[in-house]
């Protein structure tokens, strides 16, 4: 209660009562509160931050569980007579009516649920003590669920299911390995035999190749040989022809054989040369 002389500060607000009716809100300076015909009280605007000590709560499976929270509210500026005249003791009955909201909400969630989503959990209750005590002038800004404990027995039952739940994990990721291991083995092998059956499909290819090539150069060189053998034989006449059977006949005589046999052609060959003899007798003669 504020009596005389008043200096109200800049983030405060003094509800002024004259004969006990509101009579004015007034804000930061210099106030003067005679009495008894006014009486006042000053609120303090600044954000509280209070910590709700550990109780214990009840969720939907019937695990109870002990919890522990921090709320965070202030007095609207604009309302801050609703402080004074709509409740006794603001502080307290925000932090009654934020412990009986958290029960409600605790009781519509399992364990795992509060555990995993402590963070819902503190907005679903700093929404729901927001739209009851704006009757009290109050903002609340936050609520933070700082710990979930539950009873030794379920705690040790969470380990044994997360050990569990981690072996089995260990044995699939493993497996799960060793399946992709021989699944690249496999394909390794398979790109393998595949780069095989291609480099010998080419390597046959080009043996195949080079021997074509290599037909079609000789077919090729035997083709000119015999171009150039008949363009040379065209090029021979008769007396050439005969001086090479003379030739044969003489290596013939070199060799121990008693037997000769002339071919019917040599008579043939053998005019030019008598020719030449029988023109070379007339001319003597003459």
């Amino acid at each position: 209660m504020a009596i005389g002389i008043v200096v109200v500060k800049q983030f405060e607000r003094m509800v002024m009562l004259q004969w006990g009716k509101l009579h004015r809100v007034e804000g930061p300076g210099f106030r003067v509160v005679v009495p008894p015909m006014y009486s006042a009280r000053v609120v303090d605007l600044r954000e509280r931050v209070r910590r709700v000590p550990t109780q214990k709560y009840i969720t939907s499976d019937n695990v109870v569980v002990d919890m522990d929270f921090v709320i965070y509210f202030r007095i609207i500026p604009e309302e801050a007579e609703k402080s004074i005249l709509n409740v006794e003791n603001v502080e307290q009955a925000v932090i009654a009516l934020a412990v009986a909201t958290l029960r409600a909400v605790t009781g519509a969630t399992t364990l795992a649920a509060a555990l995993a989503e402590r963070e819902r959990i503190g907005a679903s209750l700093q929404v729901r003590l927001d739209e009851s005590t704006g009757r009290w002038g109050v903002k609340v800004t936050a609520v933070e669920i700082n710990e979930i404990d539950p009873p030794p027995e379920v705690k040790n039952a969470m380990n044994r299911e997360k050990s569990a739940a981690a072996i089995k994990t260990a044995d699939i990721t493993e497996s799960e390995g060793k399946r992709q291991s021989q699944i690249n083995v496999a394909e390794g092998e398979k790109q393998s035999a595949i780069l095989r059956a291609e480099g010998e499909r080419q390597g046959e290819i080009l043996r195949a190749e080079g021997d074509r090539q290599a037909s079609i150069l000789r077919a090729e060189g035997f083709s000119t040989a015999l171009d150039r053998i008949y363009q040379v034989a065209n090029t021979v006449d008769v007396k050439t022809m005969s001086l090479q059977y003379f030739e044969t006949l003489k290596s013939l005589g070199s060799s121990p054989s008693t037997k000769f046999i002339f071919p019917m052609e040599f008579t043939s060959m053998l005019q030019p040369f008598l020719g030449l003899g029988g023109g070379r007798s007339q001319q003597n003669n003459q």
